[in-house]
């Protein structure tokens, strides 16, 4: 069997060369969340000294309340929790020797970024050292402008708050919030450190399920450059540039189907890089979007109309599963594998379009 080589622009392809290559996992390394102090319930009564004279209000605070960002700082001015005089200035007002400020501290969302709450997680592992969970399509991993709370951070925090010493509470990697899947989380610094270097290393092994349309040709690589899209910054899109960055997406070919006049694709792929939409854009990219993805299949030419659409046309997320996790144990140095099937939404999908969805485990990069 050959496979088909994508390389370089949207529609480039280049020779046929072998198969057989395996995932190798994204290279994600583990961050240090900022620490600030808490928001202070009463307000707080300053006098502009001479060294603030003729500042700015948010660099005069900035000197006051050293214990605050600036950033937060702004963030109040702009809400309206500063006062001058007894008056809300505006955030470019200048300050003079003499003025009272008082500034109310008002908790923000980000505030709850790294808050416990109560989570049902799919556990599928626990020991020591990892968790492995099975992550919902819906759940935001890592809080975020939009979603400071409710995301898989807090529900981890929730489930055991020894990882709030931790870096990003022991995530290594992520999987978009409409991505379903097998992730793995440290539970010791010892464990974050070998985790991180084994996805540096590219020896993690992350098999991901999608359903597109079209009929994929039995298996093949897509090695094309991923940048963000300058026209819609929620996009990416295969670039060129000297910014863009190299993605290499390996696939085979599971089954296909024939619905409503309409061909489509179950696809298993794996990863020798890990950039954000990587599958999304390059299967894409190919001529294959998955079948729901909100930014790159809604609205391409020969959709139905939302009244008389199809299964398939109403699903409501990208139809992506991360099914299978293979790793080196970060204490015994034993290597371990998970597999969970598609969710139930996603299971309905297959058999709707005609597919065979399976109960175990399907081997396709053996």
């Amino acid at each position: 069997m050959t496979a088909h080589k994508y390389i370089g622009g949207p529609r480039a392809v280049a020779a046929t060369v072998a198969a057989g290559e395996e995932e190798r996992g994204a290279p994600e390394s583990a961050e240090d969340l900022d620490v600030e102090p808490a928001p202070a319930a009463e307000p707080l009564d300053l006098v502009v000294g001479s060294a603030q004279d003729a500042l700015r209000l948010d660099r005069a605070l900035a000197e006051l309340l050293p214990r605050y960002s600036r950033t937060r700082l702004q963030q109040w001015i702009e809400a309206g929790a500063v006062q001058r005089n007894g008056a809300v200035p505006r955030p470019r007002d200048v300050v003079f020797a003499g003025d009272v400020l008082r500034v109310q501290p008002t908790p923000l969302p980000e505030d709850s970024a790294d808050l416990p709450e109560p989570m049902a997680l799919d556990i599928v592992h626990e020991d020591e050292s990892i968790l492995v969970l099975d992550k919902p399509a819906g759940l935001v991993v890592h809080p975020a402008a939009g979603h400071w709370s409710g995301t898989l951070l807090n529900g981890l925090l929730g489930h055991d708050p020894r990882l709030r010493g931790l870096p990003r509470a022991g995530i290594v990697h992520r999987l978009d919030a409409d991505t379903s899947g097998l992730m793995v989380v440290a539970r010791t610094l010892e464990a974050q450190t070998d985790l991180v270097r084994q996805l540096q290393a590219r020896t993690v092994v992350r098999e991901y399920w999608a359903l597109v349309c079209g009929l994929v040709p039995a298996s093949g690589t897509i090695d094309r450059r991923i940048a963000r899209d300058p026209r819609n910054p929620l996009r990416f899109r295969t670039s060129n540039a000297p910014a863009a960055k190299q993605a290499v997406t390996h696939f085979r070919l599971v089954q296909s189907a024939e619905a409503g006049g309409r061909s489509f694709s179950w696809v298993a792929c794996r990863l020798e890089t890990g950039r954000t939409h990587q599958i999304r854009l390059h299967l894409e990219s190919i001529g294959h979007p998955l079948l729901g993805d909100p930014l790159y299949h809604r609205g391409r030419p020969g959709m139905p109309a939302a009244g008389a659409a199809p299964a398939w046309a109403r699903f409501g997320r990208q139809a992506l599963h991360a099914c299978r996790l293979q790793l080196r144990h970060p204490r015994t140095r034993q290597t371990v594998s998970w597999f969970r099937p598609p969710p139930a939404d996603m299971r309905a999908l297959m058999t709707s379009l005609g597919l065979r969805v399976p109960r175990k485990p399907v081997e396709v990069f053996a």
